[in-house]
């Protein structure tokens, strides 16, 4: 029980760490930036952990992305190993979309 706790309290430790770096550091680069690019205000500490968490909810989630990715990858190559291989050839020329090719260069499944 000991190593759990100990455990618990150096991720604790390393999140608030992590946390106030990266505070710090969006705060600086707001600072030294956007005023005197844009005329915008200052932020503080607090508005600057407050930016970081509004972008990692809007744009990032909270979520690992190498899990998804890699559940993402073990999919497809369970897909493509039950394909025949004329369905292989099938995907493959539909993959080659080319949009800059013209109408007679692509191929009849991917024209527009």
């Amino acid at each position: 029980m000991p190593h759990r706790m100990l455990k618990g309290f150096k991720i604790i430790l390393f999140v608030l760490v992590a946390a106030t770096v990266l505070g710090f550091v969006t705060m600086e680069l707001w600072n030294s930036l956007l005023p005197q690019i844009f005329g915008w205000n200052r932020i503080t500490f607090w508005q600057s952990l407050g930016l970081i968490i509004l972008s990692r909810i809007l744009f990032g989630g909270f979520h690992r992305h190498s899990g998804h990715r890699d559940q993402w990858k073990r999919r497809m190559k369970g897909r493509w190993e039950q394909m025949t291989p004329e369905e292989r050839e099938k995907f493959r020329k539909g993959m080659r979309c080319n949009p800059f090719a013209s109408p007679e260069e692509q191929p009849a499944e991917t024209r527009i």
